[in-house]
């Protein structure tokens, strides 16, 4: 089972917060989140997958075009929680910014998300 959430976690950064394509991006949120999810970041909360659609959209447009969200440290599951820690930045380059995903599980599917931003 932790392969499962390990493997949700990390298409959730390649394929929902790397994604610019919004069309592309809400297939791959279908496939990760539950219907009913919840989004926490950085002073927002979101719920559902077309709100997190276009607050992942949102988070995009603030960032360059050639910037790509990339995994620092292995996935850690603790029974239905995952940490994943993250980086942002030029691809194939250092990140210049860094954060940590929580997110908790359900019937193997991301419920809720918790995005934070090292500052």
């Amino acid at each position: 089972m932790n392969d499962i959430l390990i493997k949700l976690m990390e298409g959730n950064l390649r394929n929902v917060w790397s994604e610019r394509n919004a069309v592309h991006r809400i297939k791959a949120i279908e496939d990760i989140y539950a219907k009913d999810s919840v989004l926490y970041h950085v002073n927002d909360k979101t719920e559902g997958y077309d709100a997190i659609n276009e607050s992942v959209s949102s988070t995009l447009s603030t960032l360059p075009e050639n910037f790509v969200f990339i995994k620092l440290k292995p996935v850690i599951i603790n029974n239905s929680v995952g940490r994943l820690v993250w980086g942002v930045g030029p691809k194939d380059n250092p990140p210049v910014a860094t954060g940590m995903d929580i997110a908790i599980f359900e019937n193997n599917k991301i419920k809720s998300l918790y995005v934070f931003l090292d500052m």
